[in-house]
């Protein structure tokens, strides 16, 4: 049993090649192929939340996951918390995702341009002149669609929160 869910998050973790081909095959098949890319590095709610609403968006979830190197560029020197592995394996557990691809780039715009998926989704902190790769998808005939975030949730705050009870435990 344990083997079985292992191999199924490591078929879920693709390299270019594969997920282009599988890319290739779900389209075949009709499907609606949906993009989005994150950190992701503490998963909650918030992460859950928005990465479920993009699922619905379409027929198959792919997740463009920045890789250590560019978390640490994009972040800072204390981050990731979690390394990519972890954070990879994590998001290929959810049910509703349907593939997870690392980049190294501060941005995904060259991925989504080799992948071209047909929705191209970003929180709504985002406008879609300034999400990575919409002009690429919409010129393909994609669209590009922003979800509402829930609010109080992000991986900075709780960061924060662990190390001011840190402090708090510290003092005494």
């Amino acid at each position: 049993m344990r083997h079985d869910l292992e191999k199924t998050l490591l078929s879920k973790i693709a390299t270019l090649p594969q997920l282009t081909a599988s890319i290739a095959a779900w389209k075949t098949e009709g499907k609606k192929v949906v993009f989005t890319n994150g950190v992701f590095d503490l998963l909650h709610l918030g992460h859950i939340t928005y990465l479920a609403k993009a699922a619905e968006l379409g027929d198959k979830l792919i997740i463009g996951l920045n890789a250590d190197a560019s978390v640490k560029r994009l972040k800072g020197e204390g981050r990731p918390v979690n390394d990519q592995n972890n954070r990879a394996a994590l998001l290929a557990a959810l049910f509703f995702v349907d593939a997870v691809i690392l980049f190294e780039e501060d941005t995904p715009r060259e991925l989504i341009t080799q992948l071209m998926p047909d929705v191209l989704v970003k929180g709504a902190d985002y406008t879609v002149e300034n999400i990575a790769g919409a002009k690429e998808v919409l010129a393909n005939g994609g669209e590009v669609k922003t979800i509402t975030l829930v609010e109080g949730y992000s991986s900075t705050s709780i960061i924060n929160k662990i190390k001011a009870q840190n402090e708090v435990k510290a003092e005494r």
